[in-house]
């Protein structure tokens, strides 16, 4: 668990992202609305919330990645005190994969299906390190075995269709670990993984962070993903920050109805000792 006052490495302060709006109506139409929270060293945050909330996009402007058409309109993204929306995009790719990792939704699309998956951890490797092509395949090895891969030295010769989707979102945290970054954004890393390899994966950025250091960001619908591994949650809805709390408060006593909304789709837990042998 990290220090409860540990210092912070990333701040949003009031972002705002915009898309040109319809004919006759406004220029811009905001679909993230005054964003602001902060991320400690070695603390895992879960930003929650449902489809088209705006959490992906948030996550997506940290890194000045917003789909085309999209302008980040207002606000500040602090790394270490640095603010990325004011790097020089030269300056930028410097911190994407580097000091920030990312791991996308859909491993089996983020993948390229022609390279095997210890081509491109090598690549990445080589990208962000200057490793010769040697060095980068045992670092590659050295990475898959970090994140659990079985037989790491085997599936380095192995496209991405011959892997599970398990051992596929293994391979995408591998790329993202190979900048040796400080913060690492998962976006929502479980979807369409059964409920077994999910907690594997959950417990895999959890022993990271004690490894590594780690700060994370993870985003989910799901909070009982965010209950089972997050040191505090923030919920959005409609483009908006509605609540930000350690997990122990955002159970007990949630203070927005959105999140109340949220906490009344979790299965009701069975009383202490329910279940045991009298």
């Amino acid at each position: 668990m990290p220090v409860p006052d540990s210092p912070t490495l990333l701040t949003v302060d009031g972002l705002e992202v915009a898309f040109p709006g319809p004919p006759g109506g406004p220029p811009w139409v905001p679909v993230v609305r005054g964003v602001s929270f902060a991320v400690g060293r070695g603390e895992i945050v879960g930003l929650v919330g449902e489809s088209g909330s705006g959490k992906t996009l948030t996550a997506l402007a940290i890194l000045r990645l917003v789909p085309p058409l999209g302008r980040i309109r207002a606000g500040r993204v602090l790394l270490g005190g640095e603010d990325l929306l004011a790097l020089p995009e030269r300056e930028l790719r410097r911190v994407r994969g580097a000091r920030i990792g990312l791991v996308f939704q859909e491993p089996g699309a983020a993948l390229d299906p022609v390279y095997t998956v210890g081509f491109q951890i090598a690549e990445a490797l080589r990208a962000h390190r200057r490793l010769s092509r040697r060095a980068a395949r045992a670092e590659a090895a050295d990475l898959l075995e970090r994140v659990a891969m079985p037989d790491p030295g085997r599936r380095l010769g192995d496209y991405p269709h011959q892997l599970s989707g398990g051992q596929r979102q293994r391979v995408m945290i591998a790329i993202a670990l190979a900048g040796a970054p400080e913060l690492l954004i998962a976006d929502e890393p479980t979807t369409a993984l059964d409920v077994t390899i999910q907690a594997q994966i959950l417990e895999l950025l959890e022993r990271l962070r004690a490894e590594l250091g780690l700060s994370v960001l993870l985003i989910t619908h799901d909070l009982a993903v965010v209950a089972e591994t997050c040191d505090r949650a923030l919920v959005m809805s409609a483009g908006e920050l509605v609540e930000e709390a350690p997990m122990a408060d955002l159970f007990a006593r949630p203070a927005h109805p959105y999140t109340r909304a949220l906490l009344s789709f979790l299965p009701a837990l069975p009383p202490a000792g329910a279940g045991e042998a009298p």
